[in-house]
Formats: structure tokens, C-alpha cells, sequence
């Protein structure tokens, strides 16, 4: 060890004798993160929503008196009563049932979609970002192209070339967030680039691979994390939207956007057919909503005042 090794060493030791730090923040930020979601109380209101709605789909197998493709002659458009707690549709249905096995379905595609478009978004923006010139120039302008055909007609689109289903809309839909991710990852990188950190580790001799994913990456989360937060609720209503349009998943199988559509034409016979899909689809988004507030005012340093 050199001198300047031993001096350095002191430095720290007589700092952390002098100012004792509680280190278990800086070893488990996930953790902390979480507690102070916790402390909010729309973040604890969000949160709650969401993992009762998830944890209902999760065990829908288990929690459900019937099969969702279970018709039952006879018990047509049955109000809600203790056999049927959410009543039942023209075929007969548990629609209590198909609400849960639907949440499995709208759940999957919402979240697995997001997770594709932030893998290839963030991807391709961290890229775009470091490298810029040529690269950043073909990348940005493949995304533009995107950006320029409204979500609900690029979807569309997708799904009038590879066909309906649940697999495709969820591809749709992370197609059409992997620009919003790629911009948002490339505006943070160009900022943390100009840091004196990057610098550094450019000195030591770090590749372009190790500085942006062990360096750069790790500070560019807390936008994305919110934008995570804020396109799920979206893309589970682009779910519901591309299903109620019949480019989703096909009957009969169900989801909150195909149950809704079959609803239309039984509003005022059976006006308990679509009001509990709707009314799982609306309070998931709005569990969501207020989990991406709550996330928004964590990570903003200038709102820091949680309730």
C-alpha cells in the first residue's frame, strides 16, 4: 500500500468514527425504496389494489366455483346472487369466474408487455445515447417512424399481419411503447455522460460496455422506473381496447376487453355483465395510477413531501 492508499484510509476511518452512517440504505436500496413507498399513502392505497387484484388472478383457479367456458343451460343472464356472485351471461357463464381468469390474461399482457418494450427501449437508448452521431441517428428516426401512427392504428396494424390473440397484442403493445423507453434512456445517458464519474472511469481504462451498464445505467433508473409505473395502466387499456375490437383474445376465452364488448348488446338486460369487468379494469388503472404518482414524487428530489 502506498502513501497515498494509507492516507486515504485514514481519511475514511476518522470520517466514519466522527460521523457514524447507518449503511443498510446503501446496501439494500430496494428495501428502502419500498418503506418509503410504504410511508405514502397513495403509494400504500396503489400498491394494495394492485397485488389484491394480481394475487386474485394468480389463484383464480382456486378461488372460482366454475369453469370461465363453463355454460350452464338454463341459468341465462342470472342477476347476482349467492350462486352467482357476479351473476351470469347469455351462455350461462360465471362471470365472476371469467372476470378472474380475465385479469390473468389483461395482467400478462399488460405487464409482459411493458417488460419487452423497456428490455429493447432502454436498450436501444442507452446505445443511441452513448454512441450518438449515425447510431443515434438511425435509431431515433426507426422510433419516429413509430411515433407518427396513433397506438390504437399501430396496433391494429400488427395484428391485421400476425393475426389476433393475446401473444400478439402484447407484441403489439411493446412495439408501441419501445419508443417512449428508448427516449427517455437516451436523454439520461447524454446528461450522465458529461459526468465527472464517466470520465474517470474512462481514465482506468473501463470499455464503452462496462461504463454503461455498471456506470451509467444505474442513474438513469429512477425516470424509467416511472415511466414503467405510468405505461402499464396504458397498455393494459390498449389490451382491453384492441380485445373490445376483437383484434385481442378471442372468445372464448376471456379477458376485461372482450367481456366488455360482449356486454354492448345486454346493457339493459343484464347490466351486471360488463359493469364487473369494467369495474376491475377501472380499479386496477386507478391502483396503478396512484402507484406511478407515488413512485413520480419519490424519485423527484423537488417533491419530496409525502404524506
Amino acid at each position: 500500500m502506498n502513501l497515498s492508499d494509507e492516507a486515504d484510509g485514514a481519511r475514511s476511518a476518522s470520517g466514519a468514527a466522527a460521523f457514524p452512517m447507518d449503511t443498510s440504505n446503501a446496501r439494500h436500496p430496494a428495501r428502502a425504496f419500498l418503506k418509503r413507498l410504504l410511508r405514502s399513502r397513495s403509494g400504500r392505497f396503489g400498491l394494495f389494489l394492485v397485488l389484491a387484484l394480481v394475487l386474485l388472478a394468480l389463484f383464480a383457479p382456486l378461488l372460482v366455483p366454475f369453469s370461465p367456458l363453463e355454460m350452464n343451460r338454463g341459468d341465462e343472464f342470472e342477476p347476482p346472487s349467492a350462486r352467482y356472485i357476479f351473476g351470469t351471461d347469455q351462455f350461462g357463464r360465471d362471470i365472476f369466474s371469467r372476470v378472474l381468469h380475465g385479469g390473468r390474461i389483461s395482467l400478462l399482457v399488460g405487464f409482459g408487455s411493458i417488460g419487452v418494450a423497456g428490455m429493447i427501449g432502454v436498450g436501444s437508448g442507452l446505445l443511441a445515447g452513448y454512441m450518438l452521431g449515425l447510431v443515434d441517428s438511425l435509431v431515433m428516426r426507426l422510433w419516429d417512424v413509430l411515433l407518427a401512427f396513433p397506438n390504437i392504428f399501430l396496433g391494429i396494424a400488427v395484428v391485421a399481419v400476425l393475426g389476433p390473440g393475446p401473444l400478439v397484442s402484447a407484441l403489439a403493445i411493446a412495439v408501441m411503447n419501445m419508443p417512449h423507453f428508448s427516449r427517455i434512456a437516451r436523454a439520461a445517458v447524454i446528461a450522465e455522460k458529461q459526468q465527472e464519474y464517466v470520465e474517470a472511469a474512462r481514465a482506468l481504462g473501463a470499455s464503452n460496455r462496462r461504463i454503461v451498464i455498471r456506470s451509467i445505467l444505474p442513474n438513469t433508473v429512477p425516470p424509467l422506473l416511472a415511466q414503467i409505473a405510468t405505461a402499464i395502466p396504458r397498455a393494459i387499456l390498449l389490451e382491453a381496447s384492441l380485445s373490445f375490437l376483437g383484434l385481442g383474445t378471442q372468445p372464448p376465452r376471456p379477458s376485461w376487453g372482450n367481456m366488455l364488448e360482449d356486454s354492448r348488446e345486454f346493457l339493459t338486460r343484464a347490466p351486471w355483465y360488463g359493469l364487473f369487468p369494467g369495474l376491475a379494469l377501472f380499479l386496477l388503472v386507478l391502483g396503478l395510477i396512484f402507484l406511478a404518482d407515488a413512485i413520480r414524487d419519490l424519485l423527484d428530489p423537488t417533491r419530496q413531501n409525502i404524506d
